[in-house]
């Protein structure tokens, strides 16, 4: 497996190229956004590593562009910006997975293994998801409800998918943080029930049938109730 470690600071871009090479993956450093998309667009690597605060060209606008040409590539944020904000706008550029500084290494390498399991098997014969009248494009990436587009951002389509999926089963939150962020659901954080509220803004607002809803206790449910 072979990961590109994006990271300006020479002393931590070193700590997890060895760490990495020391748990048999193959790793590269690069320390700037613009050489970084440079590699990353004309290289196969299985997994970014990814500082936001780089020079030239930010974590998030590099997230947003490796998304656009390599979206089946999971990219984990490595960042000392740990605000709900912060992780929201990473998630928004299409992160994987977001993991604050300072860190140990062994919980970077449980997630690198997570993010490298689930993605290098995410195969799916599928091309739709239709539940009630929400269609659900997975070669498109498009949400149509009565026939209406809906505008979605990276991380809300996951997340729709995952609901979409699990159709009439109750989900808790840690359910929903493992399956679409990739992560054990921190509960001093409101990251999945934000992007639950604004999935509903946009699903459900102006239709009498509600496809998101709660139960009280336990987590959410999709479709009837």
């Amino acid at each position: 497996m072979k990961i590109l470690v994006v990271e300006d600071e020479p002393k931590v871009a070193t700590f997890i190229k060895h760490g990495l090479e020391e748990n048999h993956y193959e790793a590269d450093i690069v320390y700037d956004g613009r050489n970084a998309e440079k590699m990353a667009l004309q290289y196969d690597y299985n997994l970014f590593i990814i500082d936001i605060i780089i020079p030239y060209v930010n974590g998030l606008d590099l997230c947003r562009t490796i998304k656009q040409n390599k979206p089946d590539v999971p990219v984990l944020m490595l960042t000392a910006l740990g605000t709900t904000e912060d992780k929201l706008q990473g998630f928004d550029a299409g992160a994987n997975d977001y993991l604050v500084k300072p860190f140990e290494f062994r919980e970077l390498l449980a997630r690198v293994r997570v993010l490298l399991k689930t993605h290098g098997n995410s195969h799916d014969s599928s091309k739709k998801l239709v539940v009630a009248d929400l269609e659900l494009d997975l070669d498109r990436k498009v949400a149509r409800r009565g026939g209406q587009p809906i505008d979605l951002t990276a991380k809300e389509f996951l997340l729709l998918q995952y609901l979409m999926r699990n159709n009439g089963r109750v989900l808790s939150r840690n359910d929903i943080a493992e399956n679409v962020w990739d992560m054990n659901y921190d509960f001093s954080t409101n990251v999945v029930d934000v992007y639950i509220n604004f999935l509903r803004k946009k699903i459900d607002k102006g239709h009498d049938r509600k496809l998101i809803n709660t139960r009280i206790g336990l987590g959410y449910i999709f479709g009837d109730t």
